[in-house]
């Protein structure tokens, strides 16, 4: 070679790989540029057409073909492929000829999956695959180039939904990497993409076991990866309905990715903190996160990320305009044109999302002729097509019948989208993943209860079975016997050495931020271990209204809803069923959070009498006012009878046995009456009783001695023999338990709800998981009867976890309790309980003596 083309082909060499390096940070506008200086520098040289720089310019064209189809210049960037694949006749050294043909084809085949063409893809792969493995066994090229083939094979399969077929490649990927010890990133990205497989799949759980081992082995290893594993982590918990976990996820990603300068990335973690900012209903943040991101992917050239970014933006606003009402019609068009330049960009998904948010905003506008023809142009849903827009696909066709007044067809289309949400929500693991599912379906579910309650005489039956469908689905599912996991168990015993340590470091008076921030750390990781278990159960059919009716023989069923900021109730008693009106949903929330903090007040053992019946005529006030919005009405209907209420919404915090109408009369609380139905159904045992006491309760509590005398064959475990894992095996099996210790409920993380035993917390997750539940269990602690209600009046919290793992009847305090409160209150019930009262008239008989210091209820079934 010639000093002149040594020369161009230092230079087009140098700024070849400052153009890589561009393309590994996603700065394709540099890499654009730098390519584009890199082929100016070979067509300078005297000789461009010297065989010897031929093969510089065969790599700076493939390179330069990938930028030009990420920067939407599909066309441009497969034509450079083809003056590359033309120029290999000129390379007369063979090996050579061979590297970089096998290199085309590679770059070919991912460029076309890149925009769609995944068939075709797969066909320039093999040929790709064929010539980089014959060159692999003759010692010719670069095997990591073989191994990204197959990382990127496997991307296509999970396009085309054949997970297997992706593992396999996965598996061939992480093979050659380690046989060839090539760079170590190879085979993390494709550990890594095997959680993108599940997810893809469907498979929330597996994909989340996955992300959490990838970003375990991040952080033992102090991989750079970590927050591009946690940026999908996160994405795959958004799917999940996870939002509020997702946006703590999200932003340790940014924090890290700052420190890293990963603009890309933390632009990507940008536009998925805006997401989870969406599904927590901070429009004002998702809005300035995915400006934000569009901002850095435009000045970048990433287009097809800006564009994708632009999405989220369009969304935020959508859902402001949605509930304000004000839809503006540059709204949009603004969306309809968004949708135009995701669909060049080859983003089938994303153009429908697009084109869904405009029918919704014409919908609104009242122009549903617009919004129909807007319809026709939405992709079909793919395999692989996100749920959440399945289920908006579902409300767009259901909003657009209601506006042409063909109520059928919506609820038909209500109807289905429920069934596909079930279908997911079947595979979910751990209660947390089932109940995030409903998140996706509450729109839907909202729209099926309005319409059935907005016709001229509205029809109880169907409204019953509407909410039957819409709520409380966890409920629903028979658990499947519990899988020992011994790292899920010593993570647990490590969190509650750590809970009892930052208690003692507390009482020292010392601060304990450290074990905190450790306490947050492990809660998470427990938490993220139960979402990666097995299914959570087998899903049981909705109950039927004939069903419910013959199962409620003299008993009646109240179930409440509200729509439209109004109260309704469905009573069923006999063979009647009726829809009553009950005011507006905003006087029975204030009503309950009123009488909850009366109570609350009321809690302490020691207070002055004055102050006891001051507080008391406050909670009566408040609970007369709840009694004649939500029971008064109703006593025509239910006469006398025992009931059986299914709250919604705040709704879940009344103490039911409080209210003047109620006082004394059996009452079951359960989350729906399919639960019910579970519950009833459930098969009686002759188990053993269980009495437990934790540390801490005050000298005033005398029902210890007391209980024993009634059930004298009980095993009783208190002091230092009341341990979690002592407690957890006396539970298993049982007939009846009564844990007499102080609790508390985590309304942020249900699931760690918790009872104090002498070891530490016995945490609502770990109870859940026991193979055979006790059939009744007493919980004679604080608020433990308290449920974070999710969308979807999906209620979670320690009695939630009992009821939804099998145990039959739960009692429990709605609010605060004194300990002598809870003691005399447990006595007057046992001994009605032995005596052979059922659990539901045994506690109001017992509540009735002092309702609003005994702020108990019983849920389940009696």
């Amino acid at each position: 070679m010639s000093a002149v083309n040594e020369r161009a082909h230092r230079r087009a060499t140098g700024l070849h790989d400052r153009a890589r390096a561009a393309v590994y940070g996603y700065d394709f506008a540099q890499a654009r540029s730098l390519l584009d200086q890199a082929l100016g520098a070979l067509d300078s040289a005297p000789e461009r057409d010297n065989p010897d720089l031929v093969p510089m310019r065969v790599r700076v064209l493939v390179t330069a073909a990938y930028v030009d189809t990420e920067i939407g210049q599909v066309d441009l960037g497969l034509g450079r492929l083809d003056v590359a694949d033309r120029l290999m006749h000129d390379i007369a050294d063979d090996a050579r000829r061979r590297e970089l043909t096998g290199l085309s084809l590679e770059q070919r085949g991912f460029l076309l999956i890149r925009v769609g063409r995944n068939d075709e893809g797969l066909r320039v792969f093999e040929d790709a695959a064929d010539v980089l493995e014959r060159n692999l066994a003759d010692g010719v090229g670069d095997p990591s180039v073989l191994a990204i083939l197959y990382l990127n094979r496997s991307l296509a399969h999970i396009l085309e939904v054949r997970p297997n077929a992706a593992v396999a490649e996965l598996d061939r990927c992480v093979d050659l990497a380690e046989r060839h010890d090539l760079d170590p990133t190879i085979s993390y990205k494709a550990r890594h993409n095997l959680g993108y497989v599940a997810y893809m799949s469907g498979d929330m759980p597996t994909a989340l076991r996955r992300y959490e081992e990838n970003a375990r082995l991040c952080r033992e290893r102090a991989l750079s990866l970590l927050p591009v594993v946690l940026v999908d982590q996160a994405r795959a918990m958004l799917a999940a309905g996870l939002g509020e976990e997702a946006a703590r996820t999200l932003d340790e990603a940014l924090l890290l990715l700052r420190r890293q300068r990963g603009s890309q990335d933390a632009a990507e973690a940008e536009v998925a903190r805006a997401a989870a900012a969406l599904l927590d209903g901070d429009v004002a943040l998702a809005r300035r996160r995915a400006r934000s991101a569009e901002a850095k992917f435009t000045k970048r050239g990433n287009f097809r990320w800006a564009a994708i970014a632009a999405l989220t933006g369009i969304r935020a606003q959508t859902v402001s305009a949605l509930r304000t009402g004000r839809v503006r019609q540059s709204l949009v068009d603004s969306a309809v044109k968004l949708a135009d330049r995701l669909r060049a960009l080859m983003l089938e998904d994303e153009t429908a999302l697009a084109l869904l948010l405009a029918i919704r905003l014409e919908l609104r506008r009242g122009d549903p002729a617009a919004a129909e023809v807007l319809l026709d142009m939405v992709p079909r849903a793919r395999p692989t097509t996100p749920i959440d827009h399945k289920m908006l696909l579902r409300l767009c066709r259901a909003e657009l019948a209601v506006s042409r007044g063909v109520t059928r067809v919506a609820l038909a289309e209500a109807r289905a989208g429920l069934i596909e949400l079930g279908n997911a929500r079947d595979r979910m693991g751990g209660l947390e993943l089932v109940c995030g599912t409903a998140l996706h379906g509450q729109e839907l579910g909202e729209l099926a209860v309005r319409l059935v309650l907005q016709r001229r005489a509205p029809d109880a039956r169907r409204l019953f079975g509407w909410l039957e469908r819409t709520r409380a689905q966890v409920y629903r599912y028979e658990p499947l016997p519990a899988i020992d996991d011994p790292v899920m168990a010593e993570k647990a015993a490590e969190l509650r050495n750590v809970r009892r340590a930052v208690q003692s470091v507390r009482l020292a008076g010392r601060s304990a931020q450290k074990l905190e921030k450790q306490t947050v750390a492990l809660e998470r990781e427990v938490l993220r271990l139960g979402w990666s278990a097995s299914t959570w159960g087998r899903p049981r059919p909705v109950g039927t209204l004939e069903e419910v009716t013959a199962a409620l023989g003299d008993r009646a069923l109240v179930s409440f809803a509200t729509s439209g900021g109004e109260v309704v109730a469905v009573v069923v008693a006999g063979t009647r069923v009726r829809m009553i009106r009950l005011g507006t949903s905003s006087a029975a929330a204030e009503w309950s959070a009123r009488l909850h903090a009366d109570l609350n007040a009321l809690a302490p053992d020691t207070l002055p009498p004055p102050i006891v019946d001051v507080v008391k005529a406050s909670a009566g006030r408040s609970a007369g006012g709840l009694d004649a919005q939500l029971i008064r009405p109703l006593l025509g209907l239910v006469g006398d009878r025992e009931l059986i209420i299914v709250p919604t919404g705040a709704l879940y915090a009344v103490p039911w046995g409080s209210l003047p109408s109620l006082c004394g009369r059996p009452v079951v609380v359960a989350p729906s009456a399919t639960a019910w139905l579970t519950a009833v159904a459930a098969e009686a045992t002759a188990g053993r009783t269980v009495l437990a006491r934790g540390p801490l309760l005050t000298g005033l509590v005398a029902e210890e001695e007391k209980l024993r005398q009634v059930y004298p064959d009980a095993i009783a475990l208190d002091g230092e023999h009341a341990t979690v894992a002592e407690v957890l095996k006396a539970l298993d099996g049982a007939d009846l338990a009564h844990l007499a210790a102080h609790g508390e409920h985590e309304p942020t993380n249900a699931l760690f709800s918790r009872l104090e035993l002498a070891d530490g917390p016995m945490f609502a997750y770990e109870v859940a998981r026991l193979r055979q539940p006790p059939r009744q269990v007493v919980l004679a602690a604080c608020e433990l009867a308290l449920n974070y209600v999710r969308p979807g009046d999906e209620a979670l919290g320690y009695a939630g976890a009992l009821l939804a793992s099998g145990v039959r009847t739960v009692v429990a305090a709605i609010s605060r309790v004194g300990d002598e409160s809870a003691a005399t209150a447990m006595i007057g019930y046992h001994q009605r309980l032995a005596a052979g009262v059922t659990p539901a008239r045994a506690l109001a008989e017992s509540v009735a003596e002092d309702p609003y210091r005994r702020p108990f209820i019983c849920l389940g079934a009696s």
